[in-house]
């Protein structure tokens, strides 16, 4: 398949390249630090930034939550999610 944008760089506000599945954990970070997540299904995330802050967000299926988290973690969390990167 042709990609017209192969040589163009994506920044932060492009459009993201590649996903993964988000597997939750109390005690492992990320191994990659999405540009987003996005909620598969209605439900809660709890999500820690790079300041060690965890918060809570209740959102529904296709939400997109943009931030660059740390880690998503198991306790508090029953959304299933993607990250965007």
């Amino acid at each position: 398949m042709s990609d017209p944008f192969a040589g163009v760089a994506s920044g932060l506000s492009g459009p993201a390249t590649r996903h993964f599945a988000v597997t939750p954990s109390d005690t492992v970070d990320l191994a990659i630090r999405p540009r987003a997540l996005v909620f598969q299904t209605d439900g809660a995330a709890v999500i820690r930034d790079e300041a060690g802050t965890d918060l809570t967000y209740a959102r529904y299926a296709g939400d997109i939550l943009p931030i660059r988290a740390v880690r998503v973690l198991l306790t508090g969390t029953t959304a299933t999610l993607v990250g965007w990167i």
